[in-house]
């Protein structure tokens, strides 16, 4: 029996046992965002939406990306190891695709890190821009009358259902968090199909860089950053451990990996906490219109039986890219400004773990998590799920609640991922497969409790996270038997996803 026909003979279980309809589902993606950004993982930024989310549903501790925005989005919409396709998606199905044929209505808004067409691969409507980044204010290559030339000009593609645009230039008034949530809620109000479930990817680039916010938005937090990176990240560590998502005899806040806060000049400070005061504007308003979203869906009377899941492509990114251009007596935020937070920043709002974006590490990797569906989840208040799970897992769920008529191709590779719908229960998943991670010269693979994690050339190291969440024993000395068998495991997924055979036993 094929991976695929297995799932099948499981579709419908859950909606059985729930006696309620197919849900809805509504996934938002973030876009390089703290591990604790939010309240309910131990920031101090206001996302009283988000935290509402996680209160009347499960936070998820160990939820795994990619550690990059491109891989990540080809696995969170396949269900694949981003390995087995490309940039393009080829090789595989997307979501909208598979869910097609079961009778959802399917959209996306927001950021694709593609050069297709969604609208051309199943999504009913898609829009947004095919690239990385752009200028929240002003996506397009020209000034517009009054404004100063964008600070970061991506010319890229942008795209409305079939209408391809290059460059786009929106109206004064855009912001584009604001317009991927205004896109969103127009297409909620469509009356056409208006029975039938609908699939949407809400896929926000907030708080990527550049820095872009809202004057009345980073003026809240206006003097919260002058203590520096380090009483951030400690005030955020208490706060995790007040709310029980981590234990201090498992998970000790990592050794810092950023500068000193008294080292650096008045000016420097200033400037530094100015960036992180933009960063939570950003994660701000992108809560503000999630809360935009809820009431939405509550108006409809769809709330109840809608699937609503959030998650972050990558940990914080420590880029300061050198790139582009910028107007040095722009206000920082504004449309002529171009600044990012940089490594130090990036260390304390990934607290307590080490790493950022593109890392093997759990900061690199590891994702906050919620997901709430009413009728659906059935757990205590405030739950946290430790089960680890990733993003090729999203698929295989939307699979099952989907029900008859899910289409998946026979000639594709099986899916990697498993369904995550017994966590909504509180049961523990029971995933045959270790997970398998692989970028920027990265090696990890989690088999159960255990971590083995390699950077390009160097040794392997070997972490126990149930005793030690944060990474900070290497345990590779003490158990080399465990190391090369999971070496061997690791370069066995290798070959089988077609990296080669280039990467490095060094040391085991």
């Amino acid at each position: 029996m094929t991976k695929f026909s297995a799932l099948i003979l499981l579709i419908g279980g859950i909606l059985f046992s729930y006696g309620i309809d197919r849900p809805n589902i509504v996934l938002i993606f973030a876009d390089d965002m703290g591990y604790s950004d939010l309240g309910c993982y131990g920031g101090e930024i206001k996302t009283p939406n988000l935290d509402r989310l996680a209160k009347n549903g499960i936070r998820y501790s160990q939820a795994y990306n990619t550690s990059k925005c491109w891989t990540s989005r080809i696995s969170l919409l396949t269900g694949l190891y981003h390995h087995r396709s490309d940039r393009d998606f080829k090789n595989t199905a997307l979501i909208g695709e598979i869910l097609k044929p079961a009778g959802y209505r399917s959209w996306w808004a927001g950021k694709h890190h593609a050069s297709f067409n969604p609208f051309d691969r199943g999504f009913d409507h898609f829009a947004g821009f095919l690239g990385g980044a752009i200028n929240f204010w002003n996506p397009g290559e020209q000034a517009r009358k009054g404004e100063d030339v964008p600070g970061w000009r991506s010319v890229y593609t942008w795209a409305f259902d079939e209408k391809l645009l290059k460059p786009y230039h929106p109206a004064k008034d855009f912001f584009a968090t604001d317009a991927f949530t205004d896109w969103s809620l127009n297409w909620l109000n469509e009356k056409e199909r208006e029975q039938d479930p609908f699939f949407l990817f809400l896929s926000y680039n907030a708080p990527h860089w550049p820095l872009h916010a809202h004057p009345e938005d980073i003026a809240k937090y206006k003097g919260i950053y002058d203590q520096g990176y380090e009483a951030i990240r400690s005030s955020r560590y208490r706060k995790q451990l007040e709310i029980g998502l981590f234990d201090p005899g498992t998970a000790a806040l990592t050794e810092p990996e950023h500068e000193t806060w008294n080292s650096l000049s008045k000016k420097e400070r200033g400037e530094e906490a100015l960036r992180m005061e933009i960063h939570a504007a950003m994660v701000d308003r992108m809560d503000q219109n999630i809360g935009r979203l809820l009431g939405k869906l509550e108006e409809l009377g769809k709330l109840e039986n809608t699937l609503i899941l959030f998650l972050v492509d990558n940990g914080a990114s420590h880029e300061k890219p050198k790139r582009g251009t910028k107007n040095p007596e722009a206000e920082w935020g504004s449309v002529g400004s171009f600044e990012a937070i940089g490594q130090s920043w990036a260390n304390a709002i990934n607290s307590p773990f080490k790493k950022w974006k593109v890392q093997g590490m759990e900061g690199g990797i590891c994702t906050p998590m919620i997901a709430h569906w009413p009728v659906g989840i059935k757990v205590s208040n405030n739950f946290i799920s430790r089960e680890p799970c990733h993003l090729i897992d999203f698929v295989p769920t939307f699979m099952e609640l989907a029900g008859e008529g899910v289409s998946y191709p026979k000639y594709l590779p099986s899916l990697d991922g498993i369904s995550l719908t017994p966590t909504f229960v509180g049961k523990k998943l029971e995933r045959e497969k270790p997970l398998f991670f692989q970028y920027g010269g990265w090696n990890v693979i989690r088999q159960t409790q255990w971590k083995l994690v390699q950077r390009k050339q160097e040794d392997w190291q070997l972490y126990n996270l149930d005793r030690d969440r944060t990474e900070t024993s290497n345990l590779a000395d003490q158990f080399p038997d465990r190391v090369k068998q999971m070496n061997r495991a690791w370069q066995s997924w290798a070959t089988e996803v077609g990296i080669g055979n280039e990467k490095s036993e060094k040391g085991n």
